[in-house]
């Protein structure tokens, strides 16, 4: 993968015309990544039998991470190459559960890391979005 641009299979299509990962020489840079699945369903949002939703910030930053993960694996990387975060969160109450399972992930030797509220993010079961810039250097094939 040299500067192309990758849409990754068994993962949810973007909603858009862009890609999963883009690269740009040595770094890939991995579009806005939520907790959507590919059947439109999202981890961490639940409904009750009247309807009632409920949204857990622990269980979608963590599904969030995951597939950020999988994106990154798909372009011959993985989290310990990232080296830029930037998460969007629709609640700032939400920081606390969001920041404790980031660290599950990433400690001080990680990533440089911006978090912003958002007013909403693409459908009202989500609650953070995340996207970020890793670092893989193109290696020469034996």
């Amino acid at each position: 993968m040299t500067n192309d641009a990758l849409l990754v299979e068994g993962k949810a299509r973007p909603r858009g015309r862009f890609p999963h990962v883009r690269r740009a020489g040595e770094f890939v840079f991995v579009s806005g990544t939520s907790s959507r699945r590919p059947d439109g369903t999202f981890a961490g949002a639940r409904a009750d039998e009247l309807g009632t939703t409920s949204l857990d910030i622990r269980e979608q930053t963590r599904a969030v991470i995951e597939n950020v993960a999988d994106l990154l694996a798909a372009a011959g990387g993985s989290l310990a190459d990232v080296v830029s975060v930037t998460t969007y969160l629709v609640n700032m109450n939400d920081f606390g559960g969001y920041n404790e399972v980031y660290g599950e992930f990433f400690d001080e030797s990680g990533p440089a890391r911006t978090t912003v509220a958002v007013h909403q993010l693409p459908h009202p079961h989500l609650l953070i979005e995340i996207s970020c810039i890793a670092h893989l250097p193109q290696r020469s094939r034996p």
